[in-house]
């Protein structure tokens, strides 16, 4: 005889339809119930595991900074999207465990999420809350450089900025470039799809993640002399790109996301940008993230070209 799973998935079949209506919907009020229970349940069992994990940080002197674990996130929201079924939502289904996820991670070390407003405000609140709730702080902020300035200053903070070049922006991410700077360590949201409640696409910033970091793509900041259209061109088809003026009527800093796994590296880039007569100034590595992992509703996720190793 095989033994009963008592997972909270598979916990027990919904009970037959009784003849009488009312008694019907009383059983089934009651399974709901009861589910609601388990759940409380092991969201408290998941936070006794969370302040023993404290614990053991402490102990092993590994405590400050933020305990935002991007590679272990971006997995654990594609195995979410992988293994959904049902009437619930898929939106729903996701941001229940990003608020699950962030605020967690804000019980382990606090944190303040500072977001740039300058590109539209209702947009970036939308991401800000769907990605961390509304326990962790959310500090406003006009301009993307604004945001890297708070973070660089704080201990253990986020930054959202937007992963294109609003009209007027500058060149934000060239602060970025120091070893002590904070580093690009996500892009969001981790799944995108078409209907996306909050798919404003932005990057996150922090101090540099030495545990937990993924590295599908590598951003890079790039500056220019000589930029021209043909540069811009040649770039198009090699690697996502954004460009804006930088130290006078030629000059260009450009922000270049190259996955690992592609068969373009950043020689190829370079000597694209060359071969245009554009003369590189300098190119700093500045961040890493997931690939891009996208979703159509009805059809299964469509994986990066590489996968990520979740984190402990």
């Amino acid at each position: 005889m095989t033994a009963p799973d008592h997972s909270l998935a598979q916990s027990a079949a919904v009970p037959a339809v009784a003849a009488d209506p009312a008694a019907s919907l009383a059983v089934l009020r009651a399974e709901i119930d009861r589910i609601d229970a388990a759940m409380h349940a092991l969201l408290i069992e998941r936070g006794e595991i969370i302040d023993r994990l404290v614990e053991v940080k402490r102990a092993r002197a590994a405590e400050g900074g933020s305990a935002f674990r991007p590679a272990r996130e971006a997995s654990m929201m594609r195995m979410i999207v992988d293994r959904h079924r049902g009437i619930l939502p898929l939106d729903t289904v996701e941001s229940i465990w990003r608020v699950i996820i962030s605020t967690f991670t804000y019980v382990q070390a606090p944190y303040a999420v500072h977001a740039d407003l300058a590109s539209g405000e209702a947009a970036m609140r939308d991401t800000s809350r769907f990605h961390f709730g509304f326990t962790v702080p959310f500090l406003a902020h006009m301009g993307a450089g604004a945001v890297v300035s708070a973070v660089a200053g704080s201990r253990g903070d986020l930054g959202l900025v937007p992963a294109f070049a609003p009209p007027g922006a500058g060149p934000w991410w060239t602060a970025l470039e120091g070893d002590s700077a904070p580093k690009i360590i996500a892009r969001l949201p981790f799944v995108e799809r078409a209907d996306h409640p909050a798919g404003l696409p932005v990057f996150c910033i922090a101090h540099p993640v030495t545990e937990g970091a993924v590295t599908e793509v590598e951003v890079w900041s790039v500056r220019v002399a000589g930029w021209n259209a043909g540069a811009a061109r040649a770039l198009a088809p090699l690697a996502e790109t954004l460009a804006v003026p930088d130290r006078g009527l030629d000059g260009a800093a450009l922000l270049i996301s190259l996955p690992l796994a592609g068969a373009v590296g950043l020689d190829t880039v370079l000597g694209a940008l060359r071969a245009c007569g554009a003369s590189v100034r300098s190119a700093a590595l500045i961040g890493s993230h997931a690939g891009r992992y996208s979703h159509d509703a009805g059809r299964p996720a469509r994986p990066p070209a590489s996968s990520i190793a979740p984190a402990p």
